[in-house]
């Protein structure tokens, strides 16, 4: 605990209990899902350095495209962490939110809101939704993390809009209908920028040079 911190080898813990499955314990997981938290810390504090004011909801179809997508899959987030929960498969909760939070949320969504941030003035409509999307679902994937790591969770939902005094005392989501059409053309969106960047590594492309691209349908 001293060297990679109680969150980290809690989740540690939690991701190795398998039933029926004797694991070593090794000092290279833990520091793995160290890095984890401080992927969570760097993300807050992204928001919060760009994000103001409380939360507010809009109906799905009013939201921006990718606002539906990450929405869509943190409902899923739910679905599978409170089954998991429910059945005691610490394993398998673990494995869905180090998912949702690392690769969907800090990944794909944050990075893909980073122009809509940098590029827009301060009372631009789709810049406002997204960060009060940003916030939302930094909100809820903290409730979800908390039975894990209850002090980072607790050190940063203290530090961004939230109802009562506790992160402890907070209630899980309920699950709502994810929005699959959403699921599928993000799906495509991944996969076309992933094919960019292999293509940018394998011909030595800079990063600092344009490319257009024509995607026939």
């Amino acid at each position: 605990m001293s060297q990679y911190g109680t969150d980290a080898l809690r989740f540690t813990l939690a991701s190795m209990a398998s039933p029926g499955r004797d694991m070593k314990l090794a000092e290279e997981r833990i520091e793995g899902y160290r890095n984890f938290v401080t992927k969570i810390w760097n993300a807050a504090r992204f928001i919060q350095l760009h994000a103001e004011g409380t939360k507010t909801q809009k109906p799905a179809e009013d939201r921006p495209f990718p606002d539906q997508w990450i929405l869509s899959r943190l409902n899923h987030a739910i679905r599978e962490v409170t089954k998991a929960l429910d059945n005691y498969r610490f394993d398998q909760a673990t494995s869905h939110l180090y998912q949702f939070i690392w690769h969907e949320f800090c990944d794909w969504y944050i990075e893909l809101s980073k122009p809509v941030i940098y590029n827009n003035t301060d009372d631009n409509a789709l810049r406002i939704a997204t960060l009060k999307c940003l916030l939302y679902i930094l909100e809820s994937s903290l409730r979800l993390l908390h039975p894990f790591m209850p002090f980072v969770t607790e050190e940063v939902w203290q530090t961004i809009p939230h109802k009562g005094e506790s992160i402890m005392r907070s209630t899980l989501q309920k699950y709502k209908e994810r929005e699959i059409e959403a699921e599928v053309r993000m799906s495509y969106n991944m996969e076309d920028i992933t094919g960019i960047r292999t293509s940018r590594g394998e011909l030595n492309i800079a990063t600092s040079i344009e490319i257009f691209e024509l995607i026939r349908t």
